[in-house]
């Protein structure tokens, strides 16, 4: 595929995002185009890119590892979009992390924790059972974080019911590495809180978790 090809398709929805990657996957010397895309003037060639690059991610980590600085430069994109492809690209590395980048960026990824956006807050705890499993010498520190959801402030665009949304979704966090977990207790105490969430789904997620770990 030449590289004005790329761009064309791209721009013209001929071909997927998914697609697009797996193309890449089988020919790595195409990366550098999509990596332009995201800069490119176009918007639908942009977000396009940045897609490819969060599929590529989670399919073949191994080739963008060298890139892991351009998406942690990226979590500060005032873009909402591509701040949240961000915080998953970056969460899909963290499974070939053989030098800890995540390690020195872990401040700056939990932080929005205390975004203004209830979805930006959504992608770090849909991440974090991925992180705790790839890097379980941070999952106690990764535990802390989430637990704190509990108690953070409800905004304009993050209200109680979307706190009970997240809530829901730290239980299935802790589900998917509840062994790797020092404090049980602790997760424990929090799940048990959530039995009287006035979310009905969140509600149901910590019964079910309870009744998993019985």
């Amino acid at each position: 595929m030449e590289k004005i090809d790329i761009v064309e398709k791209l721009g013209k929805k001929e071909i997927t995002a998914l697609d697009m990657a797996k193309n890449v996957i089988k020919n790595p010397g195409l990366l550098p185009e999509i990596f332009n895309g995201v800069r490119s003037e176009n918007s639908r060639i942009r977000f396009k890119s940045a897609k490819i690059l969060r599929a590529i991610s989670e399919k073949n980590p191994e080739i963008l590892y060298s890139k892991m600085d351009f998406f942690t430069d990226l979590l500060d994109s005032e873009n909402r979009i591509f701040r949240w492809i961000a915080i998953d690209v970056v969460g899909n590395l963290t499974s070939i992390d053989s030098k800890n980048k995540f390690d020195k960026i872990f401040k700056k990824y939990y932080s929005f924790l205390l975004a203004e956006s209830m979805i930006t807050v959504a992608h770090i705890v849909d991440n974090s059972a991925k992180i705790a499993r790839a890097r379980p010498h941070l999952a106690q520190m990764i535990t802390s974080e989430l637990l704190e959801i509990e108690n953070i402030p409800t905004k304009q665009h993050l209200t109680q019911e979307c706190k009970n949304i997240l809530l829901g979704k730290v239980i299935l966090a802790f589900g998917m590495y509840f062994d790797q977990i020092e404090n049980k207790d602790s997760v424990i105490s929090f799940v048990k809180r959530q039995l009287n969430n006035t979310r009905n789904a969140t509600k149901a997620k910590a019964e079910k978790f309870l009744k998993k770990i019985e």
